[in-house]
This record gives C-alpha cells, sequence and structure tokens, in this order.
C-alpha cells in the first residue's frame, strides 16, 4: 500500500493498528439499535410514579440525526439506568471514564454525571441510594453551581474533589473525560481540552492528613501575637473632649414672625462643628515584639496509613446514570470506559469532534426558527388586543398571515442559502 507521493503506507497503518489492540476497552457505547438490550431500566420510584424514561433520539438539533443518544424525559422524574461489562479492576492500569452530555431543555438545575459501580448490584434496583466508586460529569443549579462534579468512593464514603472545574452551560454537546493513572495522578477534561489535573493524594481527602497539629502543644505565656500596639508617645490634646460636636449656626436669624410668647425663646440651630474630629483615638504603630501569630506545631498523625493502591477501585462492573430532573431533557451518548487516553481522544475526535460544528449550526437554525415564531405570535397578541380595546380590530387575520408569509419565505431563503453554500 503505498500514498501517492511514493511513502509506503504500511508501517503507520500497522502502527495505529497496534495502538489500538493495546488497548483494554472495558465499555463502549454509541447507543445504536439494540441499546436496550444493553440497558436496564430501573424500577426505582415506579411505584410513586415518579419513575423517568429514556428516548433514543439525536435530539432536536444535531450534527448527524444518525448519532443517537438516550434522553430523559418526562419533567419531575427520576432517572436510573445502568448496564454491565466483564468485572474488571484498574489496578497497574489507567482508567479513563468519557461520555457526552446535551442540556437541551437549558438547564437550570440538575446533573450530568455517570456512574461506575463495583460488585454485584440489582439493576432494576439501582437507585440514589446504590452505593458506587466514582461520580464524574456536570452540575448545574442557579448562578452558583456550574462545575464538574468528580466524586470518588474509599471504605464506604464519598469524597468531592476539592479543586473547582468549571463545566459548560449552554444547549449543545459537551464531552467529559476522567483520566486516573496508576501513579495516583489524575486529569479532567472538558471537550477534549484538560481543565483540571493533580494527584489524588492532594486533591481529595482519601487518606487521613500525614501530619496533624500536635494537641498537647499550647502557645508560651510570653508569646507575643500583636502585631500592632497603641504608641505610648501619643497623647490626647489638651481640650480634646471639651470640643462640642455641634455648634450653633451663626447666620442663622430669628424669623420675623416668632412670637416669643406663643412660640417660646428663639434659638438659633446647630450645624456640625468643623472642629470636632471624634473620639480622640490614640495611633498605633508596629509592635516591636511581634513574633507572629502562633500555629500549633506538626506531628505525624498516628492515624495516617500510606496505600500505593489509593487509585485503584477494584470490581468495577457496571455504568449508571441516576438522576432528579424537574426539566428534563438531557441527552447522554457515546460512553467509553477504557485504559488508553489516546483511543478515548480519537473516540471524541469521531464523534463529538466530527459533530459539533453541523450541530452548533442546527442549533441557531433552530433558535432563528423559534424567534421568528414569538415574533409572529407577539403580532397576533398585539392585533387580538386592538380587537379587544376597539372592538374591532384595526387589521385582520390577513396581517397575521402576511407576517407568517414572511417568515416562511425567509426561512425558504435561509434553504437556498444552505442548499448554496452545501453546493459549493
Amino acid at each position: 500500500m503505498e500514498r501517492r507521493d511514493g511513502r509506503n503506507l504500511l508501517p503507520c497503518l500497522f502502527l495505529v493498528l497496534l495502538s489500538v489492540v493495546s488497548a483494554d476497552i472495558f465499555f463502549e457505547e454509541r447507543f445504536d439499535d439494540g441499546w436496550e438490550n444493553r440497558w436496564v431500566k430501573s424500577d426505582w420510584k415506579k411505584d410513586e410514579n415518579s419513575a423517568g424514561d429514556w428516548n433514543h433520539t439525536a435530539g432536536k438539533w444535531s450534527g448527524d440525526a444518525n448519532d443517537k443518544g438516550i434522553q430523559t424525559y418526562p419533567d419531575f422524574r427520576f432517572f436510573a439506568i445502568s448496564a454491565q461489562f466483564p468485572e474488571f479492576s484498574n489496578k497497574d492500569k489507567t482508567l479513563v471514564f468519557q461520555f457526552s452530555v446535551k442540556h437541551e431543555q437549558k438547564l437550570d438545575c440538575g446533573g450530568g454525571y455517570m456512574k461506575l459501580l463495583s460488585g454485584d448490584v440489582d439493576q432494576k434496583k439501582f437507585s440514589g441510594e446504590t452505593p458506587y466508586s466514582i461520580m464524574f460529569g456536570p452540575d448545574i443549579c442557579g448562578y452558583t453551581t456550574k462545575k464538574v462534579h468528580a466524586i470518588l468512593t474509599r471504605n464506604g464514603k464519598n469524597h468531592l474533589i476539592k479543586k473547582e472545574v468549571a463545566c459548560e452551560t449552554d444547549q449543545l454537546t459537551h464531552l467529559y473525560t476522567f483520566i486516573i493513572h496508576p501513579d495516583a495522578t489524575y486529569s479532567i477534561l472538558v471537550d477534549n481540552v484538560e481543565k483540571q489535573s493533580g494527584s489524588l493524594y492532594s486533591d481529595w481527602d482519601l487518606l487521613p492528613p500525614k501530619q496533624i497539629k500536635d494537641p498537647d502543644a499550647k502557645k508560651p505565656e510570653d508569646w507575643d501575637d500583636k502585631e500592632y500596639i497603641p504608641d505610648p508617645e501619643d497623647t490626647k490634646p489638651e481640650g480634646y473632649d471639651d470640643i462640642p460636636k455641634e455648634i450653633p449656626d451663626a447666620d442663622a436669624k430669628k424669623p420675623e414672625d416668632w412670637d416669643d410668647e406663643e412660640d417660646g425663646e428663639w434659638t438659633a440651630p446647630t450645624i456640625p462643628n468643623p472642629e470636632y474630629k471624634g473620639p480622640w483615638k490614640q495611633k498605633k504603630i508596629k509592635n516591636p515584639n511581634y513574633k507572629g501569630k502562633w500555629k500549633a506545631p506538626l506531628i505525624d498523625n498516628p492515624d495516617f496509613e500510606d496505600d500505593a493502591d489509593i487509585y485503584v477501585f477494584p470490581d468495577l462492573k457496571y455504568v449508571g446514570i441516576e438522576l432528579w430532573q424537574v426539566k428534563s431533557g438531557t441527552l447522554f451518548d457515546n460512553v467509553l470506559i477504557t485504559d488508553d487516553p489516546e483511543y478515548a481522544k480519537r473516540v471524541a475526535e469521531e464523534t463529538w469532534g466530527k459533530n459539533k460544528d453541523a450541530e452548533k449550526a442546527a442549533f441557531d437554525e433552530s433558535e432563528k426558527k423559534r424567534e421568528d415564531d414569538e415574533k409572529v405570535e407577539d403580532e397576533k397578541d398585539d392585533i387580538d388586543d386592538d380587537e379587544d380595546e376597539d372592538g374591532e380590530a384595526d387589521g385582520d387575520e390577513s396581517d397575521v398571515e402576511d407576517a407568517k408569509e414572511h417568515h416562511d419565505k425567509d426561512d425558504d431563503k435561509d434553504e437556498e442559502n444552505t442548499s448554496h453554500h452545501d453546493e459549493l
């Protein structure tokens, strides 16, 4: 096999194939036909008639109508669904957890995260109470919470990452990737761009601290921790306390119609005294004996025990989605669990990367149509209001039809422009 320039492609092809073969793909789901045979919908909240369901769809706007995921519906529901894969441990391996999320409903408050679970799980009972090993993905609520959750479970306790990782908040598809390496370092990527990295030791409280403050230590009695002290040479000026806060207004004059017998003895109103400087305060100077803020010395924590396997999650066996949503419409797709970050990057480009520009164009077109429709409705409401006020319409239905026709012509024009662009 040769390129047109004469160079042999076989070595390059061999390297690509070798890379794919060397990657362990523990789970990969593109939600093609038959996805329901691989995923189990939980009965959680079903008895309360508050269990949500899933649409198999590419959404209202997409870069490829055939690239479908699963989308939450209807509103005000609990959603729980999971899939099983061959059990594995990430010991001595890199763990990559990746998926895409799209909040078509312009999410106000809710999550778009997924979970990895270990051991045996009754998938029909999978719920918010089911223990998990890793929870990862975007979480949005109001103006304050717009972050990527990364929660790791150790000894039955959930530990949230201590660093802030911003998530995307628009109505387009975004890709989230969590990579954990055997050296206990990690990376979090959004749309194939690293947003945070560091160590599991420092960025989660998975282990007790190596050192703690000495509980028996006490501040020495002669320890001076006052940074500033009153200036002993600064004394209050003589007569300072005798200066009045207000004084009679010298420019004030007794009104001509003032009657002392009826109105009483006239006194001039007072005004702030420009000589009054407020209560006297002694100046402060730097304390020459200041030793700094006292801190208890650190000692080795007797409860600390290092663990070289801090990054290990044994018996990983399920991937699941568990959410409560007031406004449904979140779409999940392209779920991947592997040990190869490069393979995950290629999958990202083959899916999200390939479709993102076309999806943005489809979204913009959808938004324009929505705005045009709203404009037509507003014009119709104005006509209806005129009818109510005047007893008859200032115009007639032809005005609305004209507006609608104008809107349709704009749509046709946009389609012609798009078609022409495609031909070019």
